[in-house]
């Protein structure tokens, strides 16, 4: 029998002409509580990615701010947290196949970043999709055997024949959205509202405007509260000065966003492309030196 909570999805190429339905399970993506460990989690911040543009390529409609053009560097990341041997992986970058269609750089394949930090995706490790962007899903396919969890309104949003609209689908990526219909017929997609907790220590909260899901997700660390934005906050920039980036589905939930955000100012913010994010945290040494950082200590 059918589930009354179900969506589309328009795949692409030569399925394209068919239009699939999924059921969606709402499953257990809650990590067991480790014993002999608090809530603190240590955050790697991983440096995948970069490309050189300009702010009027960054920011939306900047013509209006009365400012000079000038160039401006967009960096990719990726986030793991890590409690003891627990390890949860926040978003998995773009692909190579992607890297080299939109002429992105890549400073370190995620999968090979992974592997430098002794992860393996095939372990199971749970996967947090803070968005649907194909720089933020890439190589989702190589979690073969992880848990996944999305927010209701993202995965709802891409699974629904809008999101083949060119201004949607330029930000896509259809073999990765292939990828995680694959999960969710595996049943290991988790759909989740604002306020979900998938362990102590984490909260994941629903913000939209730069897409319909939009998540944050609030980590617990030593260092106290941090916030990973995401795509909620591209570059400090954007929240310091109610500037927008060039991509927004919603213009007024994403200031709205940016609003939430500022009343938590004792929380820690990480952006999700701000050139100079890794500067601001505990540098990694080793193969990832230059490419990695850290907040907090793993317990």
């Amino acid at each position: 029998m059918e589930s009354s909570r179900q969506s589309k999805y328009t795949r692409a190429g030569q399925e394209s002409d068919r239009l699939k339905r999924f059921v969606i399970m709402d499953l257990d993506f809650r990590l067991p509580v480790a014993p002999n460990t608090d809530d603190n989690w240590q955050i790697i911040i991983i440096r995948h990615g970069t490309r050189e543009t300009v702010r009027s390529d960054a920011f939306l409609n900047y013509s209006y701010y009365g400012e000079p053009d000038g160039p401006h560097r967009v960096d990719y990341y990726f986030w793991l947290l890590r409690r003891g041997e627990q390890v949860i992986v926040v978003d998995t970058g773009y692909s190579a196949w992607e890297a080299a269609r939109r002429e992105r750089v890549v400073l370190v394949d995620p999968l090979d970043a992974l592997s430098a930090l002794g992860i393996d995706p095939a372990a199971g490790h749970p996967v947090i999709v803070t968005h649907a962007h194909y720089d933020h899903i890439g190589n989702i396919g190589a979690f073969t055997n992880s848990k996944i969890a999305i927010s209701r309104s993202e995965w709802e949003f891409w699974t629904d024949a809008i999101a083949e609209k060119t201004q949607f689908a330029h930000f896509g990526d259809h073999e990765a959205l292939a990828q995680l219909c694959k999960a969710n017929d595996q049943e290991r997609l988790t759909l989740f509202e604002d306020g979900f907790s998938p362990a102590p220590g984490i909260e994941l909260s629903v913000l939209g405007g730069h897409t319909p899901g939009q998540a944050i997700v609030t980590v617990s660390t030593t260092e106290g509260p941090v916030i990973l934005a995401s795509d909620a906050v591209h570059f400090h920039e954007e929240l310091e000065r109610d500037m927008l980036f060039q991509s927004m589905v919603n213009l007024p939930d994403s200031y709205r966003a940016l609003d939430r955000l500022r009343h938590h100012p004792q929380d820690l913010i990480v952006s999700g492309h701000d050139a100079g994010e890794l500067e601001k945290h505990s540098p990694v040494a080793g193969p990832l030196s230059n490419l990695a950082a850290t907040i907090g200590r793993n317990s």
